[in-house]
């Protein structure tokens, strides 16, 4: 490029034609007669277009929300109703359990009964009663609803995966989560923004109660998860308390389904040394 292409250029920055264009127009001035009417008709039709095009979309949304709350309210009705039966299916199979295990007990020997209560106590298919812990957590008064990752103001499973560890850690025979009891095959995960355990929803507050030795509660405050969440009380605003108490009563846990089984081999007579017999029972 020449160096007096670009004066020229920014001498005049309009192009030619633009310049040709404007200058017409300013012999010709100011649109009259037909041309003016037709131009001002166009810009009416086109506002009258677009009015009526907002008028139809306010009255469609309009006419739409009472059918949209309708159906929400259906499927909130269709969960409550769902819930009720499955807490009343639920409390039917707990009243049926009892039974037939007041009917086993009353089977078996005396031994064997408690052997089996026990072993069914420890492995949370019974239900128990002892002193205990509640640990409390809620979600901060100003959280927002839709649980995000990285929501701050919201209990998340992580927090109550962190907490039951640490009563795990310190001690606790028995853990409940809003009356969801924990076994050794017990998740508690997050699916969208709700928290599940062992696929059962739960909701803040959020009471984790323990059953374990008298110290359990001076064990867990000295835990670094307890430290932790003491912190993020602090700084967030979420509700984390805890306090003793007497005479826990934990629910059992749903029975796990049985995939499959197998009979256990017999166990196999002891090798004797050889050359040598077995010494006769009665012998001198």
């Amino acid at each position: 490029m020449s160096p007096d292409f670009l004066s020229e250029l920014f001498s005049n920055p309009l192009d030619p034609g633009y310049a040709d264009a404007a200058a017409r127009r300013a012999q010709q001035g100011p649109p009259t007669g037909w041309r003016r009417t037709s131009r001002r008709s166009a810009l009416i039709v086109v506002a009258v277009l677009i009015g009526l095009l907002f008028a139809v979309a306010y009255r469609q949304t309009v006419a739409d929300e009472p059918r949209r709350s309708q159906a929400r309210a259906d499927l909130v009705g269709q969960i409550k109703q769902r819930q009720e039966a499955t807490d009343d299916l639920r409390g039917q199979a707990d009243r049926l359990r009892d039974d037939v295990a007041r009917e086993r007990d009353a089977a078996l020997g005396a031994d064997e009964a408690a052997q089996r209560r026990d072993a069914e106590a420890a492995t949370g298919l019974r239900r128990v009663t002892g002193d205990g812990l509640v640990v409390r957590l809620t979600d901060a008064p100003d959280a927002a609803e839709g649980g995000g990752e990285h929501e701050l103001g919201r209990i998340f499973d992580r927090d109550l995966q962190l907490v039951t560890n640490a009563l795990w850690a310190s001690g606790a025979e028995a853990i409940a989560i809003n009356d969801q009891r924990l076994t050794a095959t017990s998740t508690i995960r997050k699916a969208g923004g709700a928290i599940l355990v062992d696929f059962r929803p739960v909701t803040s507050p959020y009471e984790i109660r323990a059953i374990g030795p008298r110290d359990l509660d001076d064990r867990f405050a000295d835990t670094a998860a307890a430290a932790l969440m003491r912190k993020v009380a602090d700084g967030e605003h979420i509700g984390f308390d805890t306090r003793r108490t007497d005479d826990l009563n934990l629910p059992a846990a749903t029975e796990p389904q049985l995939n499959y089984a197998t009979r256990p081999a017999p166990p196999s007579p002891t090798p004797t040394s050889a050359g040598t017999s077995p010494i006769p029972s009665g012998g001198d």
